[in-house]
């Protein structure tokens, strides 16, 4: 039998850590790739480190890059461009990371014939995975998001810090990161037992000032009755964090895995989101079975909900559907392992990604404070986090 009492913690990290950098980077490419051919294949990778960005990977897209390796013409320009606005919207003006002077080195490449033939349609046959892989989605009722606590409060303590910079705020800088740690009682959050808040911060700065800003955000996220006076709090425990983002430490793409997803509260099948076309299953999927997982929640069928999915490379068809509502279900596992995928046309890459519109340049927007629990947009942005199959869930229980 599951504890019902226990403390659980999660963490996040600003779109200024360098691994986000990367991440936004990768993004931004994507991006710009859909906006030129909205079937464009891409796998961008990005390392950021003191005065210097490097981007390899493979692409195929019309208008972007033939197959012989030849770039349409401005569009390395556009890439270039592109990136070092990533940077600046960030908020990197640093002599370590400035987003005018740093070195840039693209090596993208074309898209390998082999992967491809596969991947794309021909005749009778439909759009294949990608890649083979297993990813997972995970909804709870202890938030309004549908998300675990303890990573939608170390997301949103962030997220609002950023906002107070980009807002005029000269004390902080962009790199920084959140833990929350929550005791819950008869499986629900009920209090914090631990904050701690890293932030990179104006020069000269004593701790006892980064305080000042940081305490009353952390106390603005959480739920007034969360903090108690056992409530130990850790903000810039090393006393000083001046140096950061890509020169205090080296940035790679798909590093924040856990923080992008459900803060270790939900298993993770290890493919990182960020750089990719949707077309790979690790991304699409991944989103798919999110949507699926939050719409069986906010159906009331569970107070908590994981599904997988499987896929082989080349290969429409899911391999294997699994759900799991952790003892919590008002519905069998086995209707819904058995309805699911055809509520998003089988559960296919393609049915994935027209159900939930993917092919837009819409990603780059992901990569701070988690590709879920935020909110559909007008752009199509986090489509996947739309509640429009709460009824047809609610027919089948």
């Amino acid at each position: 039998m599951s504890r019902t009492s226990f403390i659980f913690t999660s963490e996040s990290v600003s779109e200024g850590h360098p691994d986000k950098v990367a991440d936004r980077i990768s993004d931004t490419i994507v991006d710009l790739f859909l906006s030129k051919d909205p079937e464009a294949r891409v796998a961008c990778e990005t390392l950021t480190t003191t005065n210097l960005v490097v981007i390899a990977g493979e692409i195929r897209g019309k208008g972007i890059m033939d197959t012989a390796g030849n770039w349409a013409p401005g569009v390395e320009d556009e890439i270039e461009a592109s990136v070092r606005q990533a940077v600046r919207d960030i908020g990197y003006a640093q002599s370590g990371f400035h987003w005018e002077t740093f070195a840039f080195h693209n090596h993208l490449h074309p898209q390998s014939a082999d992967i491809a033939v596969g991947v794309d349609s021909a005749g009778n046959k439909d759009e294949g995975a990608g890649d083979q892989g297993i990813m997972f989605g995970y909804a709870s009722n202890e938030t309004e998001e549908l998300m675990p606590a303890t990573l939608q409060y170390s997301q949103n303590i962030l997220r609002r810090l950023a906002a107070l910079r980009h807002g005029g705020e000269t004390r902080l800088e962009p790199d920084a990161k959140s833990q929350v740690s929550l005791f819950y009682e008869d499986g629900k959050p009920v209090r914090a037992t631990s904050i701690v808040v890293s932030t990179q911060h104006a020069a000269g700065l004593t701790q006892a000032q980064v305080r000042e800003v940081v305490e009353p955000v952390v106390r603005e996220v959480l739920p007034a009755s969360f903090i108690t006076d056992e409530t130990v709090w850790h903000i810039n425990p090393t006393g000083i964090f001046e140096i950061g983002g890509p020169d205090g430490d080296t940035g790679l793409t798909g590093r924040k895995i856990i923080v992008d997803t459900y803060g270790g509260a939900a298993p993770h099948g290890g493919g990182a989101f960020s750089g990719k076309d949707p077309t790979k299953v690790d991304r699409s999927a991944a989103y798919a079975a999110r949507y699926l997982a939050k719409n069986v929640v906010a159906a009331g069928l569970a107070d908590r909900c994981t599904i997988q999915l499987s896929y082989a490379i080349g290969v429409a068809e899911p391999q294997s559907v699994h759900v799991d509502l952790h003892g919590t279900g008002r519905i069998d596992e086995a209707v819904l392992e058995r309805e699911l995928p055809g509520m998003i046309g089988g559960a296919t890459p393609r049915a994935i990604r027209e159900h939930l519109g993917l092919n837009r340049p819409i990603y780059a927007r992901t990569t701070a404070y988690g590709h879920f629990g935020q909110a559909p947009d007008a752009e199509g942005g986090f489509s996947w986090e739309k509640t429009d199959l709460i009824e047809r869930l609610r027919a089948l229980a």
